[in-house]
């Protein structure tokens, strides 16, 4: 059985066919898919889904991206609902630091250390987001001594950086971007580093595979991420795939094996 590590399946462009894309997962040997939340405001729904389809299971985060509408209360609202559902939240997330976007980098890394210290607290590891930012993020992990360890969202760095995060506890998010010619880097360093250091994930509806452009992206495609990411290591794909299982189950919490 496969697990989509990070999918925002909540996003209203699955509102007309949710239901049926989670049955086609199924059906596909995905039976777990993690939502994390992007702003205080999609918290509840993500817990309304997952308790409406039990393959759903719930982080709350504040994203970057949607900091425009940032509230100091929403990091208070952040520990309520840590507390109020923690027999079913699996981790912090979606949390981290963009250098690509204009949103001020000093409220970025203030909401960001934030959240890494509000995880600290509540015994959760994070699902981190980045772009241009890995220097910050492991200068940050390290001078916070976050110990809760989790998953780099979409991994796109160096060899040097990926075992870095190992060292502090953290898995590789691989997704679509190994489908991609342009990412030869990024194949480079999932088929180096060890196995029990990955995870599989969309990021639907987002990150769409390759020669998919432009179209919605699915927790549909894990089988050909999967696909992809056997054919730049020496394991069978099955192999792959129950190793990165395992590795989801080792990092976030309140997910069980069936």
């Amino acid at each position: 059985m496969l697990i989509d590590s990070h999918c925002h399946l909540d996003f209203p462009c699955f509102d007309n066919d949710r239901q049926n894309v989670i049955e086609k997962c199924s059906g596909l040997g995905i039976d777990t898919i993690v939502v994390p939340g992007t702003e205080a405001s999609s918290w509840q729904n993500i817990i309304a889904l997952s308790r409406q389809f039990t393959a759903l299971k719930p982080a709350f985060g504040l994203h970057p991206y949607f900091l425009a509408g940032f509230e100091e209360s929403h990091l208070d609202e952040l520990v309520v609902y840590l507390d109020k559902y923690k027999s079913t939240v699996v981790a912090v997330g979606e949390i981290g630091l963009d250098r690509a976007i204009s949103v001020d980098i000093s409220l970025q890394k203030r909401v960001f250390e934030r959240q890494l210290d509000i995880a600290h607290e509540a015994d959760l590891p994070v699902i981190i987001h980045h772009r241009r930012s890995h220097n910050d993020i492991i200068k940050t992990l390290k001078h916070l001594k976050f110990s809760g360890g989790g998953i780099i969202h979409a991994f796109s760095g160096s060899l040097h950086e990926a075992l870095t995060y190992q060292d502090l506890g953290f898995k590789l998010g691989v997704g679509g971007l190994i489908t991609y010619p342009r990412g030869q880097k990024t194949r480079k360093v999932v088929g180096q580093v060890p196995l029990d250091l990955l995870v599989l994930e969309t990021d639907a509806p987002d990150m769409p595979l390759f020669g998919q452009q432009g179209k919605r992206n699915t927790p549909e495609n894990i089988p050909m991420i999967l696909a992809e990411l056997a054919s730049l290591r020496e394991e069978s794909a099955d192999v792959i795939a129950l190793q990165c299982r395992q590795n989801v189950l080792a990092v976030l919490q309140n997910i069980t094996t069936v």
